[in-house]
């Protein structure tokens, strides 16, 4: 009943931030964003887990957001990671990104605190009072070290403002459950590329991808096949794809996206610690992965 339209549907790039001597390579992210739009992508979400929002500075993390914003320039929908394990600052920055014109925002489970289902009720529900775009739920407990529970969703998916969850939590059980539970209220997406289909074929909407910065085209493909209810050929590319998607989490994300468009030369694989670059053994892993795509990435 309170499902309205989505923020987007298909595939959303979970982008980069291109990094060059420590600081935002502005140039790269601009290129970045216009040869995915180009390609066909349905949404950019910038400042998220991929796009190394925890060690911006706050005057970074504004003007990456800001930039996104403007770079755009409403071609397709721009979702700011405005999340924090701290309230009155996830507000003041999800009220900047407001300001500036994002579309929406995604809010991350607050990590460190460990809070409780009602804590986390009365967090996301505060921060959706006090903004004036829909937000976005993102539960990523491998990440956080905090899970949103189902009761918990049930409550939230009331709030007007809360329309919709990456969910990244890994567990196809779970997922089915939230789906019977609230998937008539809001809308779901995937946080793994390895469960695009899987959870598209529940009934979500689309991706926040890690693939589609170096395969925006064919993560679009498979995404829009699955809308199209034609999930034979999703499935066909989920397969496909599979060694790809895997080989860019045989470390922590986002190392091995920044080490491949790297190899591409899409932009520096410059990271800030403590994440750091990939064993030489691990780069000619990655490589091999990579030749053995080929032209297939795109």
């Amino acid at each position: 009943m309170k499902k309205e339209n989505p923020v987007f549907t298909g595939a959303g790039t979970a982008i980069v931030t291109p990094f060059k001597n420590d600081l935002v390579d502005y140039e790269a992210l601009g290129k970045l964003i216009d040869s995915q739009i180009a390609a066909g992508i349905d949404a950019i979400v910038v400042c998220g887990t991929t796009g190394e929002a925890s060690t911006l500075t706050d005057e970074e993390h504004r003007d990456v957001i800001k930039f996104t914003v403007e770079r755009v320039a409403k071609r397709v929908p721009v979702i700011a990671g405005t999340g924090s394990n701290d309230y009155a600052y996830a507000v003041d920055l999800s009220q900047h990104a407001c300001e500036v014109g994002a579309d929406a925002l995604l809010h991350v489970t607050p990590y460190y605190n460990k809070a409780s289902q009602l804590g986390l009720v009365k967090y996301f529900s505060k921060i959706a009072d006090n903004v004036s775009k829909p937000v976005i739920l993102y539960n990523v407990p491998s990440r956080t070290g905090c899970a949103i529970g189902i009761d918990a969703y049930k409550e939230l998916a009331q709030h007007p403002n809360i329309v919709a969850t990456k969910e990244a939590c890994g567990d196809i059980s779970f997922i089915v459950k939230l789906f019977h539970a609230v998937g008539d209220l809001i809308d779901i997406y995937s946080g793994n590329d390895d469960q695009i289909v899987p959870i598209m074929s529940l009934g979500g909407k689309g991706v926040i991808s890690v693939l589609s910065n170096i395969a925006p085209a064919k993560t679009v493909e498979m995404a829009h096949a699955c809308l199209n209810g034609d999930f034979r050929t999703g499935a066909e590319l989920q397969l496909e794809y599979l060694d790809l998607i895997n080989a860019l989490f045989m470390t922590v994300n986002p190392i091995p996206v920044k080490v491949a468009m790297s190899m591409l030369g899409i932009c520096e694989d410059e990271l800030r610690l403590p994440l750091c670059t990939m064993t030489d053994k691990e780069n000619e892993k990655l490589k091999k992965v990579l030749d053995q795509y080929g032209g297939r990435i795109k």
